[in-house]
C-alpha cells in the first residue's frame, strides 16, 4: 500500500503513509489489508478510545525508553523520530469530528 486518505463529510482529509495507516487500521479493529473500508457512526467511540489508549501508552512510554540519553543530542524537527502518538493525533480529530456530526469515516 502507497498511501492511504481517511475521508469524512465532517472535516478535512487526514493522508497517511500504508504502513503508518496500517497501524492505525489495526488499532481500531479494522483489517489493515483491506484498500477502502469505512468507520461508521456506531463505530466511531470505541475507534476514538482505541487511538487514545494507544497514544497515551506510546506517549508515557517514550520518555522512558532512554533515561541516560541527553536531551541535547536528540534530532529535532524533521530529522527527528515520529511517535505513533503524534500520527494518530490528526486521525482522533476526524473521527471526533465524524462522530460529532454524525459523519462516517472512509479510508482508500
Amino acid at each position: 500500500m502507497g498511501i492511504i486518505t481517511f475521508k469524512s463529510r465532517a472535516a478535512g482529509d487526514v493522508i497517511m503513509f500504508g504502513k503508518v495507516a496500517q497501524a492505525m487500521l489495526e488499532l481500531i479493529g479494522k483489517d489493515p489489508l483491506d484498500a477502502r473500508g469505512i468507520v461508521t457512526v456506531a463505530q466511531l467511540p470505541a475507534a476514538i478510545a482505541a487511538l487514545r489508549q494507544a497514544a497515551a501508552a506510546d506517549k508515557a512510554r517514550a520518555p522512558l525508553d532512554d533515561e541516560e540519553a541527553d536531551p541535547a543530542d536528540a534530532p529535532r524537527g524533521m530529522g527527528g523520530p515520529v511517535a505513533l502518538w503524534q500520527r494518530a493525533a490528526p486521525l482522533i480529530e476526524l473521527m471526533e469530528y465524524s462522530l460529532k456530526e454524525e459523519q462516517p469515516v472512509i479510508w482508500e
